[in-house]
């Protein structure tokens, strides 16, 4: 992601709080230590809002493009080398993560933070499985549902062990010359492929030294990440012919590399802090 592209989400996310004092801002975003009924029914209603809104959008211009059909199922475990299901598990990880600190900056209890919050992603993608399931281009897919799970348990099953996150699924991305092979399905411009071509995309487990080894003197905010990609993909499933005819290999790829861990960078502010959270996924 290019500096620009961060400058101006930075802008988008963050212009409403221009508005505010300095000090209104700060006490604005620092969590309640209490129940705040004000900011839970604001996150609740938004979310619900918000969710409502974007199935409907769905619904009605995204799926209205192609053929309904009666619901039914599909087996797509094999496509994509995985690189699909990686992605469910990242999206339901961080808006169960979101949302379950949503409700703890209004002060709601950690029971109900993980019950109400950290299964938000997991809700959401259901119901957007749901409607895949009425698609003939598409099917309801187990493995998605299963592939959601996984990344609502790796968060809510962190907090119960560790009451922390040690691990953090998380994102990079680099483009590459399979896009422009296959726009329509690895995307035509950049913002496109940035979600939808699989062959640039690498998912992550960051591990926190510091919280596995609390003794040490390892920095609090050095990470280890492991990451999983895959390449020479033009479309889910391969293809003989052309592959054939491009000479491409689809093929797994492992990475380790070293990760900062932004959340674990020490600051009073709380803006920062904010700000630090939202980036820490990538």
């Amino acid at each position: 992601m290019g500096a620009w592209a961060i400058k101006h989400i930075i802008c988008i996310v963050f212009l409403p709080f221009c508005l505010f004092s300095q000090s209104k801002l700060e006490a604005f975003l620092t969590p309640s230590d209490s129940l705040n009924v004000s900011r839970r029914n604001a996150v609740v209603t938004t979310e619900a809002s918000l969710s409502a809104l974007t199935l409907l959008g769905l619904s009605q211009i995204w799926y209205a493009d192609f053929e309904r059909s009666k619901f039914h199922t599909v087996n797509d475990n094999s496509q994509w080398l995985q690189m699909d299901k990686l992605g469910h598990a990242f999206t339901a990880y961080q808006m169960g993560k979101h949302g379950a600190q949503l409700l703890n900056w209004s002060g709601v209890q950690k029971k109900d933070q993980l019950i109400y919050g950290a299964t938000l992603g997991f809700t959401f993608l259901t119901a957007v499985e749901l409607l895949d399931g009425y698609s003939k281009e598409w099917g309801f897919s187990w493995g998605d549902i299963l592939a959601n799970g996984t990344g609502t348990g790796l968060y809510i099953g962190q907090e119960l062990l560790w009451n922390e996150q040690r691990i953090a699924l998380k994102y990079s991305f680099r483009q590459t010359k399979y896009a422009s092979l296959n726009p329509d399905k690895l995307g035509a411009t950049y913002i496109e492929q940035i979600l939808k071509d699989y062959n640039g995309q690498t998912y992550w487990l960051s591990f926190n030294l510091h919280d596995f080894f609390k003794e040490s003197s390892i920095p609090k905010w050095l990470n280890v990440a492991l990451g999983y990609g895959g390449e020479g993909m033009l479309f889910g499933s391969k293809d003989i012919d052309n592959q054939l005819l491009t000479n491409y290999d689809r093929h797994r790829q492992i990475y380790l590399s070293f990760d900062i861990n932004l959340s674990k960078i020490e600051t009073n502010s709380s803006l920062l802090i904010t700000v630090f959270d939202v980036f820490n996924m990538i």
